[in-house]
C-alpha cells in the first residue's frame, strides 16, 4: 500500500505542476517576452497541445481567451478522478 501512496503523490505533484506551467503561460501571455528563452519555449512548448484542444472548441471573445480556464477547470477534475481511482 505504501507504493499506492507515493504514486498518488507523483500524480498530485504532476498535475499540480502542469496547473502552475499553464498559469505561467498565461501570465506570460500578458507582458512582454522573448520567445526563443529556453525555459518560456519549454512552458509553451509543454502547455500548448493541452490549451489547443480546448482553443478549438471555445472561441476567443475579442482579445480575451477563456480557453485556459475551461482547461484549469477540466485538470483540476480529471486530477480528482485520477486520485480517487487510486485510493480504492
Amino acid at each position: 500500500m505504501a507504493w499506492l501512496n507515493a504514486l498518488a503523490l507523483l500524480v498530485r505533484i504532476a498535475f499540480d505542476l502542469y496547473f502552475w506551467l499553464i498559469i505561467a503561460r498565461v501570465l506570460l501571455s500578458w507582458i512582454p517576452h522573448h520567445p526563443r528563452n529556453v525555459v518560456i519555449r519549454f512552458i509553451y512548448d509543454v502547455t500548448e497541445p493541452y490549451l489547443s484542444f480546448f482553443r478549438r472548441f471555445i472561441p476567443p471573445i475579442g482579445m480575451l481567451d477563456l480557453s485556459p480556464i475551461v482547461a484549469l477547470f477540466v485538470l483540476q477534475l480529471l486530477k480528482a478522478f485520477c486520485l480517487r481511482l487510486l485510493a480504492f
